[in-house]
């Protein structure tokens, strides 16, 4: 490129939301780059979205932008293109005389003039048009990501050519001989040879002098050499070169130019792992849907993601997969400059398919085949873009999927395809053309990830199983029936008709299913795990300063208040986001544990604002903190080097053998030839028991077995809490747990000395209460017609949107609760200290149990323990609440006492309550009729 013309700055504006026609004169002006919306062009939007944020200024249509440019003698002539960074499907006309339209979502559009301009004034003129896409587009134009906005973004410029000039340089690392391979066109004559020179950035100082090559015809190749003191790119060391490549004539007079920032990298699939420059690494990757609330689009500015990007990294993400879109190229920069694998994805969330099917729309596949390729062109230089998707949660034809797949790596094997992330769901299958298998499940019960939506039943070991650290995913990978076999094949599962979740609704598909078992023989990454929601924190609110409003926020707090219960708002959000926090924990250390998975994606690290409002952040939408936890807290289980106990429960009795199997999973480049594990078990001040020990981690090797720890537990008099803390001395790798201890073992007495106790109300119970007696009722579960099943873990991304898919495929409603709100300064958990959110002493109490509905009981009942409702039903729930009935005085929850007393957080816990109801401090405020307690039963 010789130069080129900044056209940023006002253009004249028409909307045409009619698509009928350019109408002189124009009526407005606008900044670009920029979107409508974000301008503030056209009608207001009154309108009050709940699934998603509501875009102030939404517009659909056709959008005109003309503005003059003046080219000077100079460039008169010269080869010029007008590159538009970053918009819709465009058309231009140059003077009133079309040149034609383009139609990427994903990257730049260049409109190339090979007769160039003559000299003076000329009028550009784009229309814009943000409807009927070749293809639905994705996360690139949802409403629950960065809308479907209209303008353009980023750069917009002219970009004039002399004579001759390369186009689409493209630099293949070779780390065997650390060199890089230059491929370009040549257009044009007059050119005699290229030089390519490199100096070392980001880290480093390492300089490359020009080499020079002889021009061989239009396709051009050469062979730069960086030598033995070249430096390789990394997530941990991402060294960068700026690659100089300069088109000279016969008298070394510079042509053309091109300056790229280059790595030089291998990243690969190395058996069930991948490696970057022959160290394995695993990834801990994040989804990103390109959500920003405050513009609606996604920036084009390096300073802008090294700020997103990096406060991921400081959570120790080191991967980012695109769902169903591609970054701008600052993304990829971005990443460059801070070591982090990029997974863009093919606008695509859909059925893949071939001649053979009714509706095979082939305009639509072959744009998206195309679409696939620009982007690898685009942004295929950069060392960050190592892997690739065809697109989210594909049906259809594996052959043709198959196809592609060959099609793009015969052209670019700078990076590693799958042929899409969940694709296929309950009947997953791997191609032999794919470099790594993304997805959920093997088979119906080969689950590898924690949680589940009721409607993917069944659910995950983090909503279900009792909680402890011991559970991995080996066994689900790779069956010990299989006998460790290497082989792919057809996962086995449902054959025929079935129903799936698709997007925000449910669709019937054609499914198949093989006989033999499907055993990976490739990295497999787990798809979207976590999902774990937190109550909305209403103060976000105010942030919304741009076209993008908060109105589904807004509705959810005016339910609240209007259920009474907004001023619990705050507490619910942080209750929630604790249990969230600590759901994530467990599904990321499972991750960690488990030996034969090359990383996952976690949805969500920040909060998701479409698809029914998705809070499953612990960022907001804006990749703000909630509060909720630090991020050298979260490293502690997410990052290079993760240190694990292995341990079957949390809650112990008194005497009892406390056994915990220590590892380590390192995916550190320097390695570790011995290491020093200290721990200690530590109630307050008072160190329980403590010990240290020595061993040795072979040099290569991922995982390292410590240790096995066995000790007794001390003696307790009352529940205590106890916080197992463990480090390697020397470094910055730690972990605690949480554990609790209760006494040994007695008898719980639950009647007597002034207390009845029943497990249902009878009249026998509300005759006790009429004459004044004190009566702890535990009711059986079953009992409870008018209440909310009872579950630990927080609510599976967005209850709405679940609910009405469960509902639309016949299949059981989620529960849909977030937790506890426990007021632990309560005397009657005097016994049974808590936090005021769900900790494990309460994970059995929980599951045998049910909340009861008391939004038709008096307002002045307030609840001891309240299960939180999701923002859609907004319940007023009672785990644990007291009233008088009568003369007399209720401890009421409708839990299996028989159940719980099986362990020892449950026996006491129900002593704490006998304790309460036998004392003077036992009394209740409220008034509650008996009728009006017969309605939570009937």
């Amino acid at each position: 490129m010789l130069t080129k013309i900044d056209l940023a700055g006002t253009w004249k504006l028409q909307l045409d939301g009619g698509k009928s026609g350019l109408r002189l004169p124009y009526g407005d002006t606008m900044e670009l780059p920029g979107t409508t919306s974000h301008a503030r062009k056209g009608e207001p939007n009154d309108a009050v979205e709940i699934s998603h944020l509501t875009d102030g200024y939404k517009f659909e249509g056709w959008a005109w932008f003309s503005r003059e440019v003046e080219i000077p003698e100079r460039l008169a002539g010269k080869t010029v293109a007008l590159f538009l960074e970053r918009t819709r499907v465009t058309a231009l006309w140059i003077d009133g005389q079309e040149a034609g339209t383009r139609n990427s979502l994903g990257t730049p559009h260049l409109y190339e003039l090979k007769e160039g301009l003559s000299p003076g004034r000329h009028t550009i003129t784009i229309r814009v048009d943000n409807t009927d896409y070749p293809t639905k587009g994705g996360h690139l134009t949802s409403p629950d990501t960065q809308t479907n906005w209209n303008g353009i973004t980023g750069r917009i410029e002219l970009q004039f050519y002399g004579e001759s000039y390369l186009q689409d340089v493209q630099v293949y690392p070779n780390v065997a001989d650390r060199s890089f391979l230059v491929k370009a066109r040549l257009v044009g004559d007059g050119a005699d040879r290229m030089a390519i020179s490199a100096s070392g950035f980001n880290g480093h100082d390492h300089v490359v002098a020009a080499q020079e090559y002889a021009l061989g015809g239009e396709e051009v190749e050469a062979t730069f050499v960086l030598g033995e003191n070249a430096r390789l790119w990394s997530e941990a060391n991402p060294f960068l070169y700026k690659l100089t490549v300069r088109l000279l004539d016969a008298d070394g007079e510079a042509l053309d130019t091109h300056e790229l920032s280059v790595g030089m990298r291998e990243f690969k699939a190395d058996g069930d792992k991948f490696s970057i420059n022959g160290t394995r690494t695993f990834l801990r990757g994040k989804h990103d849907g390109l959500i920003f609330p405050l513009t609606g689009f996604a920036p084009t500015s390096i300073e802008e993601w090294l700020r997103i990007l990096g406060i991921s990294k400081s959570y120790g993400i080191n991967h980012y997969r695109f769902h169903t879109c591609c970054p701008p190229e600052a993304a990829f920069e971005a990443a460059d400059i801070l070591g982090i694998y990029m997974e863009p994805e093919l606008p695509f969330w859909g059925t893949v398919t071939d001649e053979t099917y009714d509706n095979h729309n082939a305009a639509e596949q072959a744009y998206l085949i195309e679409e696939g390729f620009a982007m690898m062109k685009a942004f295929g230089n950069h060392p960050s873009f190592v892997m690739m998707s065809l697109g989210n949660e594909l049906w259809g034809s594996k052959s043709r999927i198959s196809e592609i797949l060959r099609a793009y790596k015969a052209v670019d094997d700078r990076h590693l395809y799958t042929q899409g992330s969940n694709n296929f769901q309950f009947v997953p299958v791997i191609l032999e053309e794919e470099d790594f298998y993304t997805g959920v499940r093997f088979s119906r019960d080969r689950l590898f990830r924690g949680s589940y939506a009721m409607c993917d039943a069944p659910q995950g070991h983090v909503q279900l199983d009792r909680p402890g650290t011991s559970k991995d995913y080996d066994e689900q990978m790779v069956p010990s029936s299989a006998g460790g076999s290497d082989a792919a094949g057809a996962g086995t599962g449902e054959s025929g008709t079935i129903q799936i979740q698709y997007g925000t609704e449910a669709r019937t598909v054609e499914a198949e299913s093989a006989e033999e078992e499907l055993i990976p023989r490739i990295p497999v990454v787990s798809h979207e795990i976590g999902q774990y929601a937190t109550f909305p924190r209403f103060a976000e609110i105010e942030k919304y300063t741009g076209s993008l409003k908060a109105r589904n926020l807004e509705t959810f707090r005016e339910r609240l208040e209007a259920k009474g219960l907004g001023s619990l708002a705050e507490r619910y959000f942080e209750s929630s986001g604790q249990l969230a926090v600590a759901c994530y924990k467990e599904e990321l250390e499972a991750a960690f544990r488990s030996r034969k998975l090359a990383g996952f994606q976690i949805l969500d690290l920040q909060d998701f604002s479409g698809q029914g409002t998705a809070l499953v952040g612990i960022l907001d939408a804006f990749m703000d903190s909630k509060g909720l936890v630090s991020p050298e807290e979260w490293r502690t289980y997410c990052s290079d080097a993760v240190l694990l106990a292995r341990f079957d429960k949390y809650n112990y009795e008194s005497g009892e053998r406390f056994d915990a199997h220590v590892e380590l999973a390192y995916y550190r480049e320097a390695p570790l030839p011995s290491l020093e594990l200290r721990w200690e078990l530590r109630a307050g001040d008072a160190v329980l028991a403590s010990g240290q020990t020595a061993a040795s981690a072979p040099v290569g090797e991922a995982y390292v077995d410590i240790a096995d720890l066995s000790f007794e537990l001390p003696s307790v008099e009352a529940m205590t809490k106890a916080v197992f803390s463990l480090e390697l001395a020397n470094t910055d790798i730690r972990k605690t747990y949480d554990l609790w201890i209760y006494p040994k073992e007695k008898a719980v007495s639950l009647s007597g000395d002034g207390l009845h106790w029943a497990e249902e109300l009878t009249d026998d119970v509300l005759r006790l209460l009429e004459r004044g007696e004190n009566v702890l009722l535990t009711a059986k579960p079953e009992l409870a017609s008018r209440s909310i099943e009872g579950t630990y873990a927080t609510d599976f991304w967005c209850y709405p949107m679940f609910r009405s898919i469960s509902e639309s495929m016949g299949k059981p409603t989620p529960v849909g609760t977030m937790g506890l709100l426990i007021e632990n300064g309560h005397p009657a958990l005097a016994d049974f200290p808590s936090e005021e959110h769900s900790t494990y002493p309460w994970w059995t109490l929980v599951s045998n149990s049910r909340s009861f509905i008391l939004d038709d009981l008096p307002a002045e009942l307030k609840p001891i323990v309240r299960t939180i409702d999701n923002f859609e039903r907004n319940h007023k729930l009672g785990f644990l609440f007291e009233c008088r009935v009568g003369s007399g005085k209720l401890l009421l929850c409708a839990l299996d006492a028989d159940k719980v007393q099986e362990v020892p957080e449950g026996r006491q816990f129900l002593s704490s309550l006998a304790r309460y109801a036998r004392s003077e401090a036992f009394k209740p405020q409220a008034e509650v009729t008996a009728e009006e307690l017969r309605k939570l039963f009937q």
